[in-house]
């Protein structure tokens, strides 16, 4: 797997995280990646080769191994790595569709028309919700993981002997014996403790995200009761677009208000 290149995808998250998520990011590429890149994979890269077995029994030394391994540890935090760090691309993606709906919108109307958004990459609107999403998405991949490493092995220890029963074609009751298991046992302990970090700092990049959303839409509910109520983001739009054309000349002072609806799109902010 090209580690390089999916740092190279994630770099870019940066700019439209929060402080919560730049700290997660951080954690995910020194404590996980950087880690599994340089001493997981050489810690466990001898478990079936070293997993010995108390019998000459021609493939039961395989079939204990896969009774005991289902999926190897080593793969497993590959998988954990991948699927925890994709909802993290939905921003991307999102912000890459803004900016391209923006551009769109400059070629159709020229440089002279409000823009439909002051800052593509900016949490508001639907880029919120795929923001918080994507948060969701990552608590739950987190839980998943570390459900399926505490059920496959019966916890996050490394025992150092386990014993194959009545599995063909092992003759009755096989003992097998892991190699090196506390250093492994010491690796899982680890990469379970940075799992558990970074659903600690999901977690409060959510409320973050959640009481900010709060705080900002507090003073639209103390407007009083006699004023007149705030225009939409479209309307403003459609009249600063109609003030940009008249001052290009592109509209007369006296056009209508047919004009004017005609002259600038409705701009809704997605």
């Amino acid at each position: 797997m090209d580690w390089k290149t999916l740092q190279a995808l994630l770099s870019g998250v940066n700019k439209y995280s929060t402080a919560f998520g730049r700290i997660w990011l951080s954690v995910v590429f020194v404590f996980r990646v950087l880690v599994y890149v340089v001493a997981a994979e050489r810690v466990w890269g001898d478990e079936q080769k070293d997993f010995d077995c108390n019998t000459k029994q021609p493939g039961c030394t395989n079939v204990c191994y896969d009774e005991f391994f289902p999926i190897s540890n080593i793969r497993l935090w590959a998988l954990q790595l991948i699927f925890v760090t994709c909802p993290s691309l939905l921003v991307i993606l999102h912000v890459a569709y803004r900016e391209e709906r923006e551009r769109r919108h400059r070629q159709k109307h020229g440089d002279h028309c409000a823009k439909l958004y002051d800052n593509a990459g900016k949490k508001h609107g639907g880029l919120w919700w795929t923001y918080l999403l994507s948060l969701i998405f990552k608590l739950i991949i987190e839980f998943l993981f570390l459900y399926l490493l505490h059920t496959l092995w019966y916890g996050f220890g490394m025992p150092r002997l386990v014993q194959c029963a009545n599995v063909a074609p092992c003759p009755n009751i096989v003992d097998c014996y892991i190699a090196r298991p506390t250093e492994k046992k010491l690796f899982t302990y680890f990469m379970v403790g940075a799992s558990a970090v970074c659903i600690v700092l999901t977690f409060c990049e959510i409320c973050y995200l959640i009481f900010h959303r709060i705080v900002r839409s507090l003073p639209k509910k103390r407007t009083p009761r006699g004023g007149s109520p705030p225009s939409s983001a479209s309307r403003a739009s459609t009249c600063r677009c109609h003030h940009k054309l008249v001052e290009a000349g592109e509209l007369g002072p006296d056009s209508s208000d047919d004009k004017v609806q005609a002259s600038a799109p409705s701009l809704t902010p997605i």
